[in-house]
């Protein structure tokens, strides 16, 4: 599937400048997987998910959503599927979380008799019946982000777009979230995550796309891509306070590509090169006293970085 825009003004009568926004897009979802579509901005997530909801159709190519052609079904997909924006963009400030919830219910043709159950029941499933009465504008984000959800099941999809939902919350109001799209994922729903954060990701997703400039890079498990790419493993390690000078010996190794510092008290994280080379560091690392050492698969962000780079990553 290909997505090209005009750009600027037209050079000739017939000469209409162009930008690639997606380029050849290949990749399916099984039904019930939680898949993120993760990349930088400009990658084209966005207008992938467009085109996936119905909001644009492709220049080239064809898009299938839960069995039908996103462009000459477009009316039964949309009965199918629920959006959840991160940000501000689709929620009425001035009127209630409940009539919020019933405006969009219409939309999605609930049957008017239903209407009042659905949205009492989306509300105390996201935590807001006790404010379910007051205008959105009093919302915190975190608040307005759990409307978001249920606007975004008020029509009881069978597919539903997350388009990075918790930008901008605090970690509190992330990890629930979280807890709910994980709430989600066990009902069987088939969800389509956008996100810059790995963790995110790592967290909630079965499978990961990663994209650049339009273009597919890599479609795999989320437990797996890093070995699939060949990326190699970390050494996780606690050195005693004295062992400056082995810690300065180990990043000279030329089996270390490099020495990251974590969280906790002189410990560190050894990143080696090329994957074949962690059992001569590990070996290194006992001989010169290390008091602890575990080795771990790398981690999304990892992979993320070595094939983007930090373009747009948030952690």
């Amino acid at each position: 599937m290909c997505r090209t825009f005009s750009k600027g003004k037209r050079l000739r009568r017939t000469e209409h400048p162009t930008v690639t926004a997606l380029d050849r897009v290949s990749f399916s979802v099984p039904t019930g997987e939680t898949h993120g579509i993760l990349g930088p901005n400009g990658a084209g997530k966005t207008t992938l998910i467009k085109i996936l909801s119905t909001m644009l159709v492709p220049t080239s190519g064809r898009a299938v959503v839960a069995g039908h052609d996103v462009v000459s079904q477009t009316d039964v997909v949309r009965r199918r599927i629920g959006m959840v924006f991160g940000g501000d963009r689709g929620l009425y400030d001035r009127i209630s979380a409940r009539q919020n919830l019933a405006f969009w219910a219409t939309l999605y043709r609930v049957d008017p008799r239903r209407v009042d159950a659905r949205a009492a029941m989306l509300l105390e499933r996201v935590g807001l019946t006790d404010r379910a009465d007051e205008p959105v504008e009093r919302f915190s984000r975190g608040m307005r982000q759990r409307l978001h959800l249920a606007r975004g099941l008020v029509g009881d999809p069978s597919v539903l777009f997350l388009d990075e939902p918790t930008v901008g919350m605090d970690p509190v109001a992330a990890r629930e979230f979280r807890s709910l799209v994980g709430e989600l994922r066990a009902e069987g729903r088939t969800i389509l995550l956008t996100t810059h954060d790995m963790g995110e990701a790592e967290a909630l997703c079965d499978r990961v796309t990663l994209v650049d400039h339009g273009r597919v890079l890599v479609t795999e498990n989320t437990a797996d891509v890093g070995r699939t790419l060949g990326e190699p493993q970390g050494i996780d390690i606690v050195l005693a306070p004295h062992q400056s000078e082995t810690l300065e010996s180990l990043s000279k190794l030329p089996e270390v590509r490099s020495v990251e510092r974590l969280s906790g008290a002189h410990a560190f994280r050894v990143h080696t090169e090329p994957p074949a080379s962690v059992e001569t560091v590990m070996r290194w690392l006992v001989d010169h006293g290390v008091l602890s050492l575990q080795v771990r698969p790398p981690t999304l962000e990892e992979v993320y970085v070595r094939l983007i780079g930090k373009r747009g990553l948030t952690v």
